[in-house]
């Protein structure tokens, strides 16, 4: 596999494309510690119910867990602290326009590791409704029960 595409998924947050419309996704960098690295080398992360928010210019990400690192001293990191995304100008100044508007957020959907370099997926995304999320499954089963059939 060639080294400038592979990318290794450290954790994916499942529920983000259940409970969001997706309009938009943003690869951004992460500003991390040592033991954080050490932890998320090991597969160590949540980002279930962790969200993008944008304070002075800058984009954070508040509520990813990244569990503390077994062999780390009392310089550990505290696993839910906030930390900083990295992102372009441009982009942080569509952003701010875009998360203005009625109903729309920053989601993390997956964090990665993209040539030895931590990253995270952030999707620009709309809540669903209750009976959106129906119409999602109903589809999902119905695509199932096709497939069944034209296997059988």
């Amino acid at each position: 596999m060639d080294k400038t595409t592979e990318e290794k998924n450290i954790t994916v947050n499942r529920k983000a494309r259940h409970e969001y419309h997706i309009l938009q996704t943003f690869e951004a960098g992460i500003v991390l510690v040592g033991t954080e690295v050490k932890a998320l080398r090991e597969g160590k992360a949540n980002l279930v119910d962790s969200y993008a928010a944008i304070k002075n210019g800058e984009v954070w990400l508040i509520g990813a867990h990244i569990s503390e690192y077994k062999q780390g001293n009392i310089n550990n990191h505290n696993p839910t602290r906030d930390r900083k995304l990295l992102l372009n100008k441009s982009e942080i100044r569509k952003l701010i326009g875009k998360t203005r508007e009625k109903g729309l957020t920053l989601i993390p959907l997956r964090m990665y590791f993209k040539i030895g370099r931590v990253k995270v997926e952030l999707a620009l995304a709309k809540g669903k409704k209750s009976y959106d999320k129906r119409e999602t499954i109903a589809k999902r089963d119905f695509q199932r029960e096709q497939e069944r059939k034209i296997k059988y």
